[in-house]
């Protein structure tokens, strides 16, 4: 199964998360096991928005492409064809990088 296109449901977002330098500002390499996960990535799918009671759909502050900065325990990891992505509620994301 490829990947071409995600559709997810309601508030939720697909992300990729985007590897950060394996060396510090001062020259050190970080090995891979003392590194944590980043919290930031690349925004690749956006659901419509939650159903308000109103009927009306919430609109969504996150568009494809955007880089953000999300909790550090929020989303659910998945894992298709050997890449890994990330399905988080809009909720989750911190910050949009501009």
């Amino acid at each position: 199964m490829t990947v071409q296109k995600m559709v997810p449901l309601a508030d939720r977002i697909v992300v990729k998360r985007l590897e950060e330098s394996e060396q510090t500002a001062g020259g050190i390499y970080i090995p891979d096991s003392a590194k944590e996960k980043p919290q930031k990535a690349e925004v690749l799918f956006v659901g419509p928005g939650k159903v308000l009671e109103s009927g009306a759909r919430e609109k969504m502050e996150v568009e494809v492409g955007d880089i953000v900065l999300f909790a550090k325990y929020g989303g659910n990891e998945i894992k298709i064809d050997g890449q890994e992505y990330i399905i988080l509620s809009v909720r989750d994301v911190l910050v949009i990088l501009k």
